[in-house]
């Protein structure tokens, strides 16, 4: 956006643990605004009266209902002739009455809608919103470096070195914390264990659910097939561990993990409740980029994973060619960009 826009930027001074961006990478001006929670309800700081600014013709945010300053911006825009745009997850499936009701009037006022995926796209068209005002953006991570390691990806033995054995491996890559029920895939491995198929897990990442899954792994008696790697913010070390996995697994909702899995030819496996996933769900093309668990279920994700394994062992390039595909095609900076320049004009 920094490169292909003329634009200004305006970031909230904070959200939870989420690391700051560094400003001094744009080239355009940037602006930072106080965040402000008052139980489900939000504002930011001087947004509200952007609207007023004549330099300003066209409004990219994130589209949250619950934040008051953006209801103030979006309605000024409007009165005042400028093109307001959403960029957000728009629905879920789990909304109450009243929820639908804000949110048709909140997404139904905006020039345009962008939506994460197809998924909240339907919802909001079988709500009564118009669907031609609705586009799927998509996510994406940094795919430029990403595609560069790619090319030089080849087989390593790291796993094999550090287990010392030929299980097939299973990796999660991300935050380790409780909604991610990480604990599911510790059990998940006993029973497939208890089933003849044995697997090394490797979870990649740091998080406040560490220790307690450290604890989890002696007390089920697994720890010589369980590998916590750490945190990594190397890229290169990164595709190496994902390109040589079987595949990734996440019980919980499984956002960005999938991009990052698939950037580098890693499968993965959810879980299959819609309502309560991130929208890099899609990503997941059943028996092609992955499959999909019956939600909270520790046996369905056994099976699953000695499934996967299973009938996938001998295709493992074409399985990596097939996720390329899918971030190649879909998920990926360019394509977000093309759909930008088309709405903002």
């Amino acid at each position: 956006m920094d490169k292909g826009l003329d634009i200004v930027f305006y970031f909230g001074d904070k959200m939870g643990d989420v690391k700051k961006l560094n400003y001094d990478i744009f080239q355009h001006p940037v602006h930072e605004v106080k965040n402000y929670q008052f139980g489900p309800l939000k504002w930011q700081s001087h947004v509200a009266w952007l609207g007023f600014k004549k330099k300003y013709k066209t409004f990219i945010m994130l589209g949250e209902p619950m934040t008051i300053s953006t209801w103030i911006l979006l309605l000024t825009g409007k009165l005042l002739g400028k093109r307001m745009i959403f960029w957000t997850h728009g629905w879920y499936g789990r909304e109450g009455v009243l929820k639908k009701i804000i949110k048709k009037v909140f997404f139904g006022l905006a020039d345009y809608t962008l939506t994460y995926g197809e998924y909240a796209r339907n919802l909001m068209i079988e709500a009564g919103l118009d669907g031609e005002k609705i586009k799927v953006i998509h996510n994406s991570l940094a795919y430029s470096e990403q595609l560069s390691l790619r090319e030089h990806l080849s087989g390593k033995p790291l796993y094999t070195e550090h287990f010392q054995n030929n299980h097939p491996v299973i990796v999660f890559i991300g935050r380790l914390t409780p909604v991610k029920k990480l604990h599911m895939l510790l059990q998940a491995c006993v029973v497939s264990k208890q089933k003849n198929s044995n697997y090394n897990l490797v979870f990649v990442g740091d998080g406040e659910e560490k220790e307690r899954l450290i604890q989890e792994t002696k007390d089920l008696e697994i720890e010589g097939n369980v590998w916590f790697y750490g945190p990594s913010y190397d890229e290169k070390e990164l595709s190496e561990l994902l390109y040589n996995a079987d595949v990734c697994v996440a019980p919980g909702n499984i956002g960005l993990t999938a991009m990052h899995a698939m950037s580098y030819g890693c499968p993965c496996i959810s879980h299959d409740d819609f309502t309560l996933q991130m929208p890099e769900f899609e990503a997941i093309n059943e028996g092609v980029t992955g499959s999909f668990f019956k939600y909270n279920d520790v046996d369905s994700l056994s099976t699953c994973i000695d499934n996967w394994i299973t009938t996938h062992s001998n295709d493992r390039e074409q399985i990596r060619t097939n996720c390329f595909r899918e971030i190649d095609e879909r998920w990926n900076p360019y394509r977000q960009m093309d759909l930008l320049k088309q709405v903002v004009q």
